[in-house]
């Protein structure tokens, strides 16, 4: 899974990256592209590891990209930002950070500090850069439609589809607001349209904004998870140990770490859950898509198990924290031998069986 960070200037995009990462903070004015892979945090592996003393424990992973912060101001910025956006159309879904902190030291973007304009504007001129790739990708197909080739039918098809993407993005839809059917999404796939793809907000506050909720109905779709952080605070806590981080949160009342919130939003948009395997050589969590059933569980693990799947030996995280172990699961009945369409559920711990 990889996410994009995105943001305009002074946003305080790499700070967040860092707190989550461990990382550290780019020098100011930086241009490349940082990365870093972000660890998921799951108090169900640390439970886990107690619990069976395995080798290692593998714990599902991040992989975050962070744009230098964008510039709109001046043409100059603008050709700057096209060239960083393009090179994130591979990317699974983006993080879109807006700063809502006051700090004279560090000079905000058009000299005031707004979320809502500064997540409107990002919006906007992610609409833009997809609606030049639209452009270019209509004239490109409205010369092909006339040629007697093996893919004209299809040619036609995605013609009048891009057509309905630009009238969309010019009425400022995104063009995830507008596809229809799995078709239509399995045709312009490989485009890497950006407004194509889930998103998240995180509003970087304050230290005396932490519980604010800000609202962005008017941008913003209401499904769209928003998650407010403190970088500085929280990179000062990602600093500490784990006792102290955990002592100094508690006083200063925050109840979730940053790398948590920043997680559960990314999760969330993408529709992500976790199954888990077990066992005194590794304790590991594995990131899958909502509604995935059992077969391709399996095949995540390996191809192999896949191939010879015969059944998934499957009881609950939750189930087996209650009960104690697996032998009291057993006795009360709570393993279960599931087929290849069962629907994974979040927590599953599950022993797949196979044959090659």
């Amino acid at each position: 899974m990889k996410v994009a960070l995105v943001g305009l200037l002074q946003s305080g995009k790499s700070t967040i990256l860092a707190s989550i990462s461990g990382k550290e903070v780019p020098m100011m004015g930086s241009t490349s592209i940082e990365e870093a892979i972000v660890p998921v945090p799951d108090e169900r592996i640390e439970w886990l590891f107690d619990y069976c003393k395995p080798q290692k424990t593998v714990y599902a992973t991040i992989d975050c990209l962070d744009l230098p912060g964008f510039n709109f101001l001046d043409e100059h910025g603008r050709a700057a930002a096209r060239r960083l956006i393009n090179k994130i159309r591979t990317v699974d879904m983006l993080v879109l950070v807006v700063r809502a902190f006051e700090n004279p030291a560090v000079p905000p973007y058009r000299n005031t500090v707004n979320p809502a304009r500064d997540l409107a504007e990002l919006r906007t001129e992610l609409l833009l850069a997809d609606l030049e790739l639209v452009a270019t990708r209509i004239e490109r197909l409205e010369k092909q439609v006339h040629k007697p080739t093996k893919t004209q039918a299809h040619d036609k098809a995605e013609l009048a589809l891009q057509q309905k993407l630009q009238e969309a993005i010019e009425s400022e839809k995104s063009i995830s607001s507008v596809i229809e059917t799995d078709a239509e999404r399995d045709m312009i796939k490989s485009l890497g349209f950006l407004t194509l793809k889930p998103i998240a907000v995180a509003v970087n506050v304050g230290e005396d904004k932490l519980d604010e909720k800000f609202d962005f109905s008017d941008c913003l779709d209401e499904s769209v998870p928003v998650v407010t952080i403190c970088a500085k605070l929280e990179h000062e806590l990602s600093q500490l140990d784990k006792q102290s981080r955990g002592e100094f949160m508690e006083d200063l009342g925050i109840a979730e770490s940053a790398s948590s919130k920043f997680v559960g939003s990314c999760y969330s948009a993408l529709g992500l859950i976790s199954f888990l395997t077990i066992g005194s050589d590794e304790v590991r969590a594995w990131p899958i898509k909502e509604g995935t059933i059992a077969l391709d569980a399996a095949g995540k693990v390996h191809t192999d198990i896949k191939r010879g799947f015969i059944r998934a030996e499957t009881f609950g995280y939750d189930e087996l924290r209650e009960l104690g172990d697996e032998k009291a699961l057993k006795a009360a009945g709570k393993i279960r031998l599931e087929g290849k369409d069962y629907v994974v559920k979040d927590g599953d711990i599950i022993n797949f069986r196979f044959n090659v």
